[in-house]
């Protein structure tokens, strides 16, 4: 199977173009220039409507799509000298770690940028009268309209996905940080302009905001640290050597203070519980772009900075680092089982996802470094199409209360419900969708970890960690059961228009793609995975 997807990529890559480092500008400038032009858009004497501006950012989202496509196919690699005086250089090197977030932030940016950004309205209590219209058909208010601060909303989307994008090609430490801090302000502006205006916006956006500065101070704390130590802030550079000239002191000293702010970002239990807030908060695309992609940046950091270039560091802090994740895993799936809120269930419920990455990175193992690259992607996927149903369900009902009378979705919104469906079966561990190959890796991988780990620690984590994954089968059948089994028709809602479901076709396939074709993404990763755990 590998042999044959080689040979795919071979003819695949044979029919692209040789753009070389022009890539990169396909990639990244239409995301800065269309960012740039949504953000004075309000200076321009005849003001653009909602569609000019929804389409211009969507345009930008495919063509630097298209952009990433052809990095990820070519892999072409940029090195400008940026601060000579400091040895800092502007590179741009795509491997096995990054290509698939690459290839995840390009899809879940165009899915972001396509989706409508809703007025608020109010919570729907009472049955309504649609006898004159079909109750599965689009009803104006869930198509776009003219909103205040429209433009500044899709430029806050393009920066996002720009920063992530920089993040993900860095090969070097401190544009990687750039990267991982551009995010950060975008971010906080689409919680506190465009979030939930029924919800504490301005309280959910500064816990991130203090979050993510905090955590990006200790994570700026320990690159510096390495690049005093290495005499180079060079990624390639830094694994190559692993920590071969830093004693046992320094590498636990800085794998700690990094673990520790990328643990923020993941996040890991028990510095998660800005997260819940912050999704039950967000726009819809905010939500999508925050799980898929923006948490991944903490998993990212996570071995590319700390697991080949402080191997003993690392090792030593590993187990208390697994016990956080299982106990992270329990206590969110826990939490699921009673959530009134249906956004802030499934953003629990990315807690305990996130838990199972971070096992299988604990384990030392390739096969868990494998299981959590994929179920990074796997993750990113799934809770993409989650945010994109319940994003559309809350602005529909006016709530995402579980506890208020909703109708059957199976009975009213056909699409959004079999897309509901899959995205908790997906969410569940369920054998043939992509969430599963990285869950059941990094339980395999816990219970038969590296020699360096404890193995009855670790295998003690692992029955931990199962006991979380059937309590995910638990949660699921209560949401299905709430809000899409039953007979209920009343109070009637629109069915999933043309843009969502669009989207949700998509992410549907790659679930199901990854789930039933998982070396499609393990060829992939395995060069970079063999490379680390080799040195």
């Amino acid at each position: 199977m590998t042999g044959t997807l080689s040979r795919v990529r071979d003819d695949v890559l044979a029919l692209v173009p040789d753009l070389g480092a022009w890539w990169y500008a396909l990639a990244l400038a239409p995301l800065l220039l269309a960012a740039v032009m949504l953000l004075v858009v309000g200076r321009w004497p005849e003001q653009p409507g909602h569609r000019a501006v929804h389409r211009s950012s969507v345009a930008a989202a495919v063509v630097s799509a298209l952009g990433v496509a052809g990095v990820a196919l070519d892999r072409p690699v940029v090195e400008v000298s940026w601060i000579p005086s400091l040895g800092v250089w502007f590179t741009l090197r795509p491997d096995g770690l990054s290509v698939p977030l690459l290839l995840l932030t390009a899809v879940v940016g165009v899915v972001a940028t396509a989706l409508h950004l809703h007025p608020a309205r109010e919570a729907r209590t009472v049955a309504v009268d649609l006898e004159d219209s079909d109750p599965t058909s689009p009803i104006p208010v869930v198509r776009g309209v003219d909103v205040p601060g429209l433009a500044s909303y899709h430029a806050c989307l393009l920066l996002v996905l720009l920063g992530a994008l920089l993040a993900f090609l860095a090969g070097d430490a401190l544009l990687f940080f750039v990267g991982f801090e551009l995010v950060l302000v975008p971010m906080w502006l689409l919680v506190a302009r465009h979030g939930d205006p029924g919800s504490d916006r301005d309280g959910a956006a500064l816990r991130f905001l203090l979050v993510t500065v905090v955590g990006s101070s200790l994570v700026l704390l320990g690159i510096l640290a390495l690049a005093t130590a290495l005499g180079t802030t060079d990624l390639q550079v830094w694994a190559a050597q692993g920590g071969a000239t830093l004693g046992r002191g320094s590498q636990l000293a800085i794998a700690a203070t990094l673990l520790v702010g990328l643990a923020l970002k993941v996040p890991v239990f028990p510095l998660h519980t800005w997260l819940p807030w912050v999704h039950a908060t967000a726009p819809t695309a905010g939500s999508v772009l925050l799980a898929a992609v923006l948490l991944k940046l903490g998993t990212y950091g996570m071995v590319r900075l700390v697991v080949p270039v402080v191997p003993e560091g690392f090792a030593a802090w590993s187990p208390l680092l697994a016990g956080l994740a299982v106990a992270g895993i329990v206590w969110a799936s826990l939490i699921c089982l009673v959530e009134r809120d249906l956004k802030r269930l499934i953003a629990w419920s990315s807690v305990a996802h996130l838990g199972f990455i971070v096992l299988g990175i604990a384990s030392g193992t390739q096969a868990g470094l494998q299981a959590a690259l994929f179920g990074n992607v796997a993750h990113g996927l799934v809770s993409a199409l989650l945010f994109v149903v319940v994003g559309g369900l809350k602005h529909r009902w006016g709530s995402a209360d579980l506890t208020l009378r909703h109708a059957a979705l199976r009975e009213v919104t056909p699409h959004l419900g079999l897309a509901l469906m899959v995205g908790m079966a997906a969410s569940s561990g369920l054998p043939g969708l992509a969430v599963f190959w990285g869950e059941i890796g990094g339980l395999l991988a816990a219970w038969s970890p590296a020699p360096d780990r404890p193995e009855g620690w670790f295998r003690a984590f692992a029955v931990v960690g199962a006991v979380g994954g059937a309590l995910a089968v638990a949660y699921t059948v209560r949401v299905l059961r709430e809000v899409w089994f039953g007979d209920r028709v009343e109070p009637r809602i629109p069915d999933a228009v043309r843009t969502e479901r669009t989207a949700l076709r998509l992410l549907g396939v790659l679930v199901l793609l990854l789930g039933l074709l998982p070396t499609v993404l393990l060829s992939v990763t395995a060069p970079f995975v063999e490379g680390v755990l080799a040195r």
